[in-house]
């Protein structure tokens, strides 16, 4: 478990990397645009004194930031890694490492990013109320928890329909429960602040576009990578995660856990 938490902080870090280089070219340009349109409209907000310069905040920050995003992450990532790795092979059959982390960081990615940006989209300086950001942030985290919950309940409700419904059909109720249940909860929660007049449109949805973009590629370099090392770091016991059981030999033991080693 030492192993895959440090494996997993490490390639949370790669993946930060990935979605830092993602955020410099396309987000931080509509930011510049986003705090040009903030300052030329100075006159009708007050805004207090820059405590971090922006040059700061680009450089340095946007790097510290992103890397302890990303080692967290990873370590996250690594945990809920070796809790699946043999749960869904109880529910699916024998998956890969590369399978497995492939699962997860989709699953993740619905959860922890798309639920919530889903209702209250990430948003360029000068848009929202200042006031509204304590508000705004419980929010957000309340669509956070709802976006893993709901996953979790899906893949338990998928599990206890499998043996009845087979495959096809129990991913498909799981998928429309799990979209009327969030879908309600969208529409019972309240709306996002509205946009300030003027602001322009397009560098609203390039930003948002941009923040998802940075997060799809952390994502799939968290879970294409791990796999990718995970699996090369068992060895031969990567070969028998993909191993049905009723393949292995006559009295033979064995974890379906990611570091297995044969029977015998």
């Amino acid at each position: 478990m030492r192993a895959l938490l440090i494996r997993g902080m490490i390639t949370g870090l790669v993946a930060a990397a990935v979605g830092l280089l993602v955020a410099w070219i396309y987000g931080e340009p509509q930011v510049a645009h986003a705090i040009a349109f903030e300052e030329s409209h100075a006159g009708a907000h007050e805004h207090g004194e820059e405590v971090v310069s922006r040059t700061v905040q680009r450089t340095a920050g946007l790097v510290t930031a992103m890397a302890v995003y990303g080692a967290a992450i990873g370590g996250l990532f690594s945990v809920v890694f070796a809790f699946a790795q043999g749960r869904l092979a109880s529910v699916s059959g024998p998956l890969g490492a590369r399978a497995t982390a492939a699962l997860v960081a989709s699953l993740g990615f619905v959860a922890v990013v798309l639920v919530p940006a889903l209702k209250y989209p990430p948003t360029p300086p000068a848009v929202g109320d200042p006031g509204t950001i304590g508000g705004r942030t419980s929010l957000y985290f309340g669509m956070v928890a709802l976006g893993v919950l709901g996953t979790v309940a899906a893949v338990i409700v998928y599990g206890r329909l499998l043996p009845r419904l087979g495959t096809w059909n129990a991913a498909t109720v799981a998928a429309v429960g799990f979209v009327v249940v969030v879908a309600g909860v969208f529409r019972l929660t309240p709306r996002p602040d509205a946009i300030p007049e003027g602001f322009p449109g397009t560098v609203l949805w390039d930003f948002r576009i941009a923040s998802l973009g940075t997060q799809l590629a952390l994502w799939a370099t968290l879970g294409l990578l791990f796999g990718y090392l995970t699996e090369r770091a068992s060895g031969g016991a990567g070969r028998s995660l993909r191993t049905s059981p009723r393949q292995a030999a006559p009295g033979s033991t064995g974890s379906s856990y990611a570091g297995r080693t044969h029977p015998g």
